[in-house]
């Protein structure tokens, strides 16, 4: 549930209206009139600047200078003498005015800014009097609680106020049914999940729809409404990069990405989109179910014991992977990933689909049909995430599609599914869902949020204006992609011989046959050489890494430059902006890090 999209946009782009900048009670003073002094005013611990000492040399200029601030506007510049310009020698009594004058300047200045102050006090007030604070009704929880359809106008409250979310429903970047989620109660234990709401202008932006306030009798929602869902989560490694915390993503440090063929369990990149469920391995069941009432119920050790182990070494990359690069082009919402939402682990379980024939389903089936996976990871209304994939990829031998257990020959860490998650290579990550507790063949694809209505293409002209989640499919294999690792954007490295080094990959099992680097931005290329484990043709589910070895000059700046090409030909474009989209998906355009050459 929330409110980041839509308005909040277009409020964010314009910036708050109506806020005139506040008018200064203290003239502006011609150049050349001596240094501004603060001056402090009584009461409020404000400062207000006056001309130095040396400027006011008569009590005429200083009462110029009252008249100045009780006005409140500019008068005509003074007739202040010019440094330097007094025909009286140094020290004479004269030199700063008669005597007794510096007693009489300094009552006339302390009397002016003390009506200075009451002058802006006095306008204070009457800008309060014109614009009154509105005040609220007040109602009962009962009363919010009966405003739960847009028949009867959609409410929610948060901390004491009470809101009528009505008309944003639609303009909701979640979906209408988040919004509704919580229409009639509390705001909080929806927000709790998502930390984007956290930020100020997302509450600045719900203000605008405050109806009332609840009635001071009102208790507090309960504490179990409001506790931290995210208490359970499991601890981290301290290298990981976090993007957010509630819910917990993080990437591991690009250096790292290309040293190991397969990812380390503890920096393998986390996507998490609720809490992370404290499952009980004894008492876990998977559900497999179907048309007409087929269903299968299967235990860990029934998973084990009745079906071969079968194991894939497979890439899996988040679809936002390198957003970050995409949001200097122009803003787009989701986390800003580097390009460490992309790891490879070498993993364990039993396939997808001797476990679909077992149940009864055939390898083939007439029309459209989708696998549904659903997890075990819940928003606070026991919603779940869930994704799915086409029929056919999901019963293919050659897709080797996984009901995973194991991860680099360990049981899968709390972060990354345990006790069993699915592994769909060659697809995006997001239709990997972990923590499986059920799979549904059906004729249509998941119902979930995260397949219907995110993680979609579209083009750069579309915005939160006119975006249509309807009229794009669901993102499957992804594009060809790869990054450079080694050396980081802004480095200095030695001369002599550079050693560039990264990773690449490609959706589908297309196998990445070659890499090209340039130094120039382009205009000049190399091929680097590919290191890692062949894969089978047409089952390249791991990437590939990459180094090249070049020799570099003291004082160079290099644009390094890498591009990826897989079996099919399919290359990287060469710039972001053609590919640019509003959620920051599938950029993959050519990386380039910039360094300069030491001597």
């Amino acid at each position: 549930m929330g409110l980041g999209g839509g308005r909040a946009h277009r409020s964010e782009e314009t910036g708050r209206s109506g806020d005139a900048p506040r008018r200064s009670l203290v003239p502006a003073f011609p150049r050349g009139h001596g240094k501004l002094h603060p001056l402090p005013v009584p009461g409020n611990g404000a400062r207000c600047a006056v001309p130095a000492p040396a400027t006011l040399s008569r009590p005429g200029t200083a009462a110029m200078l009252l008249l100045r601030a009780l006005a409140g506007r500019r008068l005509p510049p003074l007739p202040l003498p010019r440094r330097g310009c007094s025909r009286l020698p140094p020290g004479s009594p004269a030199a700063g005015g008669r005597r007794g004058a510096a007693p009489v300047l300094a009552a006339l200045l302390g009397l002016g800014a003390v009506l200075a102050y009451g002058e802006r006090r006095r306008r204070g007030a009457q800008a309060a009097q014109a614009t009154p604070v509105p005040r609220y009704p007040l109602y009962t929880r009962e009363e919010v609680g009966r405003h739960r359809s847009p028949q009867d106008r959609i409410w929610v409250t948060h901390g004491t106020e009470v809101f009528d979310v009505t008309d944003f429903v639609e303009l909701h970047p979640g979906g209408a049914d988040k919004v509704l989620l919580a229409a009639g109660g509390a705001l909080e234990p929806f927000w709790a999940l998502y930390a984007v709401h956290s930020q100020p202008h997302v509450l600045e932006l719900l203000r605008e729809y405050k109806v009332g306030e609840l009635s001071p009798e009102e208790a507090p929602p309960a504490p179990d409404a409001t506790q931290d869902p995210f208490a359970g989560d499991p601890p981290r490694h301290p290298g990981l990069r976090v993007n957010s915390q509630k819910p917990f993503n993080a990437e591991p440090p690009a250096e790292l990405l290309a040293e190991r063929f397969l990812t380390p369990n503890e920096l393998f990149f986390t996507r998490n989109h609720l809490p992370v469920p404290a499952v009980d391995p004894g008492s876990y069941r998977l559900r497999v179910e179907g048309p007409g009432g087929r269903a299968l119920s299967l235990s860990l050790a029934e998973l084990r014991s009745r079906f071969p182990k079968h194991e894939v070494t497979a890439t899996l990359q988040c679809a936002g992977n390198r957003r970050a690069e995409m949001s200097r082009v122009r803003p787009v919402k989701g986390l800003a990933w580097d390009i460490g939402a992309i790891s490879t682990a070498r993993w364990g379980g039993v396939r997808l689909r001797d476990v679909l024939l077992d149940a009864g389903f055939g390898e083939e089936r007439e029309g459209e049909w989708h696998v549904c996976f659903e997890g075990l990871d819940a928003d606070a209304t026991g919603a779940t995430y869930g994704a799915s994939i086409p029929y056919g990829r999901a019963v293919s031998l050659a897709a080797d599609v996984l009901l995973a257990y194991e991860m680099n020959g360990e049981d899968l860490p709390r972060d990354h599914g345990f006790p069993l998650r699915v592994v769909v290579p060659g697809v995006v990550g997001a239709r990997s869902v972990k923590w499986l507790q059920r799979v549904a063949v059906r004729p249509a694809e998941s119902p979930s949020h995260w397949q219907r209505n995110d993680y979609k293409g579209f083009s750069p002209c579309v915005d939160w204006d006119t975006v249509d989640y309807t009229t794009a499919p669901a993102i499957q294999e992804l594009p060809v992609q790869s990054a450079i690792t080694h050396p980081r954007p802004g480095a200095a490295v030695p001369e002599g011989e550079l050693t560039v080094k990264g990773y690449a990959w490609s959706g589908g099992g297309r196998e990445v046959v070659r890499v090209d680097v340039s130094l120039d931005g382009g205009q000049t290329w190399r091929v680097a050489r590919l290191t890692g484990e062949r894969p089978v043709p047409g089952r390249a589910w791991a990437w590939a890494l990459w180094e090249l070895q070049v020799p570099v000059t003291a004082g160079a700046e290099l644009e390094i430059v890498c591009k990826a090409v897989d079996g099919s030909y399919n290359v990287q474009p060469d710039t972001v902006a053609p590919i640019w989209n509003l959620r920051g998906v599938l950029s993959n355009a050519w990386h380039r890090v910039h360094v300069t050459v030491s001597r």
